[in-house]
């Protein structure tokens, strides 16, 4: 048995392999032939059962893998304000035994086939995922069902994966405090929007998380009108539909109501969290505010200018606190979009005794950007790079499924890929002043959080604004 096993492993590694290369000729003739060099979407259907579940399916007959993307519409905005990481305790049991199957038996009937399987909870969705060969996609749709349909939550399984994350939690702070500043900055700049709301939740709220919870949790938020199912690959297209209606059609919708989401207000003026890590011989720093959201009419524009800030190696901000002063050894912008606008937020870290040089050379480098904008070869560059980068992204079956769950979460049609690379090519130098002036926030309007040794710097991040202190090894991001 354990060598069938591994035989499994070793012809699902042999075939990913294939894929990358089987995948990659094909999204190349794409590139060479579409308009302006974009990826366009292959041929896929959409359906929706009378429950309200949406199955999408993509035949690609590369390789005999099928991919899936399974999306349950909610993820930690729906997490109570009280208790945050319930979605995230929620989503790591569904692969902890489902159906006729523990725990055990669950994880060993997917090695055995050779195959993966995942489940994770972001803002807006929890998302499960995995791959397949083509020969078992009746075992896929079952686990799949079994896993969203008929979860366990074993109470052993419970009490295991909530005491690991907050372990995981103790040990990030330990080991690489500068993994958590997103979840820190976030929160101070979301506040009580449900944004701010970690997916990961707290060490003290995940403490307080019961079982009962994670029960009331799922009745609440999971079901037909709350899902939608990806799949792509080597599919029998009618047997997948047939298999996925009968696994499906039957079951309930969700109790609650998915909550409307409303944008966050941009935060005016600057404020300062430390978070103080003594004895810190670095200082890990993120500026941040309200950004766009995921429909921003300018998405290619502000993926050139962001390229051109803080997006690639040889970026504005890189260039000027690496290369040029060897402040650190990375600075980086970007953009998070969601149904509402999510954050826009520079990241970089550096020595401790070098704290406000690098926080000034950033603050400068955003003001620069107002102020002159990108210059007109500059846009030529970024355009070719954007435009290299992006049939990377769509290179597997997997990238494919993941693309389509995107489209359906957010609500876009098919022209947010097949009319990316024309849009990519026609960025203006007037385009890119709309977006910096739109998207990009003024220096003086941002949410600053800085990881570091207090004692130390306390005074030094005094003069970008009020300060609010927080201690690393407190139990609550706030």
């Amino acid at each position: 048995m354990r060598h069938a096993k591994l035989a499994a492993r070793a012809a699902l590694s042999t075939v990913a392999v294939m894929a990358g290369f089987a995948l990659a000729a094909p999204l190349a003739l794409a590139a060479s032939l579409a308009p302006a060099s974009g990826v366009t979407v292959p041929p896929f259907t959409r359906s929706v059962l009378p429950n309200g579940t949406v199955l999408v399916v993509m035949p690609r007959k590369d390789v005999p893998l099928i991919a899936f993307t399974a999306i349950v519409r909610g993820g930690s905005v729906t997490d109570p304000a009280t208790k945050p990481g319930i979605a995230s305790i929620t989503a790591g049991l569904l692969e902890k035994g489902a159906g006729a199957r523990d725990a055990f038996a669950f994880a060993d009937t997917v090695e055995g086939a050779g195959g993966s399987f995942s489940a994770a909870a972001g803002t807006e969705a929890i998302m499960v995922s995995g791959q397949f060969l083509a020969r078992d996609q009746g075992l896929m749709v079952e686990l799949l069902a079994d896993a969203l349909l008929r979860p366990r939550f074993a109470a052993g399984e419970f009490d295991s994966l909530r005491a690991r994350r907050i372990e995981e939690l103790k040990a990030a702070k330990d080991s690489d405090p500068s993994a958590l500043i997103r979840v820190y900055g976030r929160r101070f700049l979301f506040g009580d929007h449900p944004y701010g709301s970690p997916a990961s939740g707290s060490e003290r709220s995940l403490a307080t998380v019961t079982r009962d919870d994670v029960l009331a949790y799922y009745r609440d938020n999971f079901g037909a009108d709350r899902l939608t199912l990806v799949f792509t690959g080597d599919v029998d297209a009618r047997a997948l539909t047939d298999a996925v209606t009968r696994a499906f059609a039957g079951w309930r919708r969700a109790a609650a109501p998915l909550p409307a989401l409303t944008p966050a207000p941009r935060v005016t003026g600057r404020r300062v969290l430390l978070v103080d890590q003594p004895g810190a011989a670095q200082t890990h720093f993120w500026l941040a505010n309200t950004g766009v959201a995921r429909k921003f009419a300018d998405r290619a524009p502000l993926d050139v200018v962001n390229t051109l800030y803080g997006g690639r190696f040889t970026s504005i901000l890189n260039t000027e606190l690496r290369i040029k002063s060897g402040l650190t050894y990375g600075a980086a912008s970007g953009f998070v979009r969601g149904s509402v606008p999510g954050e826009f937020a520079i990241r970089s870290f550096t020595k401790t005794d070098s704290t406000g040089q690098a926080i000034d050379l950033a603050l400068e480098t955003l003001a620069g950007l107002h102020q002159k904008g990108v210059a007109d070869d500059m846009l030529g560059s970024a355009r070719a790079y954007v435009l290299g980068q992006f049939p990377l992204q769509l290179e597997t079956g997997a990238n494919w499924a993941a693309a389509l769950a995107e489209l359906e979460l957010y609500g876009l049609d098919r022209s947010y890929i097949d009319g990316y690379g024309a849009g990519v090519e026609a960025v203006t130098p007037a385009a890119a002043k709309r977006v910096i002036g739109e998207a990009f926030p003024p220096v003086g309007d941002l949410a600053i959080v800085v990881i570091g040794d207090a004692a130390k710097i306390r005074d030094v991040v005094a003069k970008y604004g009020p300060v609010k202190e927080l201690e690393l090894a407190a139990p609550e991001w706030r």
